[in-house]
């Protein structure tokens, strides 16, 4: 079995929007309030931590987050990267440096942006983070699981979703190749972003998701970085039954065994 938790569903503005007063940002159904994409999966007693959002201590502390084995980073926009320095809490609980992947383009642009983070500089956890830098251009093999990244396009960028064994999870895509259908093709648990109903240049939209879905063909299925354009609760009833909006908290977990 592997377990997910949204730490984060929204997209890059978060959820309630600065200075919108729409039905969405003032909506009093929790699951309308989305912070930033961002999640934790667990499998055999460990605890990878995927994305580090903007609001990752509020995420963290919420979800009771209290330990990560492991970093995967899917692209190095900001509202994916920008709560990196928080790891360094995990490095105090640790004791220990904490191990990072990342495919070329965002190690190089993690390397550039948070140099810091890869250099020793303090006798002690905490201070900083201490992160050690792992790059990958294909299956990777974290805790002796093999993890497939499955590359999707996010305008001009590439991003990289992952199949967990029987989870798949894929944010901030607009473009799948059939290539990376197939690689999800037999998913349990599919996660999937779409940001409103309207079409979008850089993100899929909710019909252009629920197409992969039908093709993939999950047993269940999440939509994850959606924006204020979408009510929880009006979409949501109008989905699939097998197919559900995630919301910041929400833990899932597959039937299938890895």
């Amino acid at each position: 079995m592997v377990e997910l938790t949204f730490l984060g569903t929204g997209t890059s503005t978060g959820i309630p929007l600065i200075g919108c007063f729409c039905p969405v940002c003032t909506s009093e159904d929790p699951r309308d309030r989305r912070t930033r994409t961002s999640a934790v999966v667990r499998f055999d007693g460990h605890t990878v931590l995927i994305d580090t959002s903007p609001e990752l201590r509020m995420q963290a502390v919420a979800a009771r987050l209290s330990g990560v084995d492991a970093v995967i980073f899917t692209h190095a926009h900001a509202d994916h990267v920008a709560g990196i320095d928080d790891l360094r809490r995990f490095n105090e609980l640790n004791q220990a440096h904490l191990p990072v992947f990342a495919d070329g383009r965002t190690s190089d642009l993690l390397r550039e942006r948070y140099g810091y983070t890869f250099q020793d500089m303090f006798p002690f956890y905490g201070g900083k983070p201490d992160l050690l830098l792992n790059e990958f251009d294909g299956p990777f093999t974290l805790f002796e699981r093999e993890i497939i990244p499955i590359e999707v396009t996010h305008g001009r960028w590439v991003v990289q979703g992952f199949r967990f064994g029987p989870l798949v999870y894929v944010t901030d895509a607009k473009g799948i190749s059939p290539e990376s259908v197939d690689k999800m093709r037999g998913a349990d648990v599919l996660v999937l972003n779409a940001l409103r109903a309207r079409p979008h240049p850089t993100h899929l939209s909710i019909g252009e998701a629920l197409d992969v879905i039908a093709e993939v063909k999950p047993r269940e299925a999440y939509i994850v970085h959606v924006s204020h354009e979408v009510l929880h609760a009006a979409v949501d009833d109008a989905f699939p039954a097998h197919v559900h909006l995630a919301y910041d908290g929400l833990t899932v977990r597959t039937q299938r065994d890895w």
